[in-house]
């Protein structure tokens, strides 16, 4: 850049702010998705349960399941095998909050076709504590959730025990874009 060039850009960036930083979500870039709704317009009825609750021993790792679904499914998930289109972080919050959070973020994903995402949750070192609460009302609330298919640990690189995998069931689009394709290869 020359001088002149250099001051130009500096008097047009003069009043330019960084945007703010939502770390509570996180959305990778995803092709022919389509816009996000407004949750709060749909004023959905918040399924998730907060009454007692049976607290998780620390040892015991979180996973989970659907009858019907084929094991290497969980495997592959296990492993970290299918790549993470989105995160929610969960640490430090309110157990209502993470209810509504974890609500809302499940059915902005379906909304938006994913189909794999990473919940951080945190590691509590003992029973009682706020990061065990909180992860013991997300091993009851995934399972509550049909659209929910499976969930288990995280690997080390992306929160371990302080985080888990979750895969979701697959859009109508989806399942109709899968049919389609399959039927395309038998004929």
């Amino acid at each position: 850049m020359q001088p002149d060039d250099k001051s130009l850009f500096l008097d047009a960036m003069e009043d330019v702010q960084p945007l703010k930083v939502r770390s509570e979500t996180r959305w990778q870039p995803q092709r022919n998705v389509r816009p996000r709704q407004e949750l709060d317009a749909l004023q959905l009825d918040n399924p998730l349960t907060t009454g007692f609750l049976d607290i998780l021993p620390l040892d015991t790792p979180l996973e989970f399941k659907r009858e019907g679904l084929q094991s290497g499914v969980l495997d592959k998930l296990r492993l970290g095998k299918y790549g993470q289109q989105a995160s929610l972080n969960l640490l430090r919050r309110p157990v209502e909050q993470c209810r509504q959070m974890l609500f809302a973020f499940i059915h902005q994903s379906l909304h938006d076709g994913l189909r794999n995402v990473l919940i951080v949750h945190g590691k509590g070192r003992e029973e009682g504590a706020h990061a065990n609460i909180v992860r013991s009302y997300l091993a009851r609330w995934l399972t509550e959730l049909d659209a929910v298919q499976a969930y288990c640990c995280a690997l080390p690189h992306h929160g371990g025990s302080g985080a888990c995998y979750v895969a979701l069931k697959k859009s109508p689009q989806a399942r109709l874009d899968n049919w389609e394709r399959h039927a395309k290869r038998s004929r």
